[in-house]
């Protein structure tokens, strides 16, 4: 190259720096005002959405959903959000607060096509962006730290390793800028993406302590985030294993009964029923919100064994049961009028019974009998709850769906009685909570109940949520 060529390719190249540079200062002065989050989701993505929407709604976030895949969703709100609602959450894995965005042309061609100049651009974005000092607290001394890529599309998922490092090399040079030495974690050969488990964010301390990336890669943009929160699961396993009595065929998750609660849009010192308590999992989840909570059993055992795990509850977690109440009556879900007054109660989360526990798959006339003989109870039930709940009081209820040997479901259809007894169908996603437009957000906003079940149950859950 003669130097006319190269004095051109200067001027060039440093033109185009110094454009970038403007419209990143000019972007970063918009960003600044948006509060955008990411959301990393449980295995049932349907359910995760739902419940972390009916969360945010009832607490006047007002979300609008930016981006949304199988594993994450970027959502933009009016206010600043707290990082302890990770553990009121049930289907939420991480949260992470937006920092920077890149155009997924520029990812696409920096990481598939392997264009150098590109991930230069991606390089002089972050530098302008002073993204590493907003990742890194200065007065922390950092000595690991993790990147974890998720995406929409799954063309990007064998480069994912490829981002993955470039991330890592990239902060870990920007940390020695600062005269800081650090590593970034690896993954085992065996992951399919490199992500890393909450699991392994909590033992490392990388919240507390350091640092995790989030590189959330959407439909148009890329979404550069630093993890604010992560979900315990080692909290949900004490409360399920570790309190006095359990019913380990029967009972419900302390998962799903965050998740049934938060659906039930619910708010702390409001009034929760569950009529169909068991041993209180519901209940004690709710308890933890700040909610005024009441258990209701037919089964005297099943009183006993709610009122002992919420005295081993306020024993293990009473900073967080502060101006909790809770009752625990024993009483039919049939006729609750006879304890609960009409029109006293701000929301209901319940799991009725879904049939006995079956060791095989049964025969569809086998399952249409364990329907028809629980029918009688739903409905009576129904019919009930409508009476305590307070106007415009949400109904979040669980109804079963049998597996048959003919691949054939046979489920209890709710939705017709509840409509005739004067309750309105909810959908906790709607089509204006979204700012896209794509094959999910349809599959979404047309789901008339959620399902959660694993491969070897024969029992689906299905989720119902009502309104008076």
């Amino acid at each position: 190259m003669n130097n006319v060529l190269r004095q051109t390719y200067i001027v060039s190249e440093a033109n185009r720096v110094l454009d970038i540079g403007v419209r990143h200062v000019e972007w970063l002065v918009q960003m600044s005002d948006r509060m955008i989050y990411v959301f990393i989701l449980g295995k049932n993505w349907k359910l995760s959405v739902a419940e972390l929407v009916s969360f945010l709604k009832s607490r006047a976030y007002t979300p609008r959903i930016i981006d949304i895949s199988k594993s994450f969703v970027v959502i933009e709100l009016e206010n600043a959000l707290d990082p302890s609602i990770a553990v009121d959450l049930g289907g939420t894995i991480k949260i992470g607060r937006v920092i920077t965005e890149i155009p997924v042309e520029t990812v696409n061609k920096a990481f598939l096509e392997r264009d150098k100049q590109a991930r230069n651009q991606i390089q002089t974005s972050l530098s302008l962006g002073n993204t590493g000092e907003r990742v890194f607290d200065a007065s922390k001394a950092i000595s690991i730290f993790g990147v974890s890529v998720y995406s929409v599309d799954t063309q990007f998922s064998k480069s994912s390793i490829r981002m993955q490092r470039f991330l890592g090399s990239y902060f870990k040079k920007n940390l020695a800028s600062r005269g800081e030495k650090a590593k970034f974690m690896g993954f085992p050969k065996s992951r399919y993406m490199p992500q890393l488990t909450h699991v392994e964010v909590l033992k490392k301390g990388l919240v507390e302590n350091s640092a995790e990336i989030l590189f959330c890669i959407g439909k148009e943009e890329a979404f550069l985030s630093k993890t604010m929160a992560v979900h315990n699961p080692f909290e949900f396993q004490k409360r399920d294993v570790e309190r006095p009595f359990q019913r380990k065929i029967f009972s419900i998750s302390p998962r799903l009964a965050k998740i049934l609660v938060n659906l039930s849009m619910c708010l702390p010192e409001n009034r929760l029923l569950d009529p169909f308590c068991g041993v209180g999992t519901i209940i004690q989840e709710a308890a933890l919100m700040q909610m005024e909570v009441i258990g209701v059993d037919k089964d005297s055992w099943c009183v006993k064994a709610a009122r002992a795990n919420l005295a081993w509850l306020e024993k293990e977690y009473s900073s967080q049961l502060k101006g909790a109440r809770s009752t625990i009556l024993l009483g039919d879900a049939r006729s609750l009028t006879n304890q609960i007054e009409t029109n006293s109660v701000d929301a209901i989360a319940t799991e009725p019974p879904l049939g006995p526990a079956l060791r095989y798959i049964p025969t569809i006339s086998r399952a249409n009998r364990i329907i028809g003989d629980l029918k009688s109870l739903y409905y009576d039930f129904l019919e009930e709850a409508y009476k305590v709940l307070k106007s415009n009081g949400h109904l979040a209820i669980v109804s079963p769906c049998i597996r048959t040997r003919t691949c054939v479901p046979v489920y209890l259809d709710i939705d017709k009685k509840a409509e005739l007894d004067g309750f309105k169908k909810v959908y906790p996603v709607k089509r204006e909570d979204f700012m896209i437009e794509n094959k999910l957000v349809e599959e979404l906003t047309r789901q008339t109940f959620f399902t959660d079940a694993e491969e070897r149950h024969k029992i689906v859950r299905q989720i119902h949520i009502f309104q008076k």
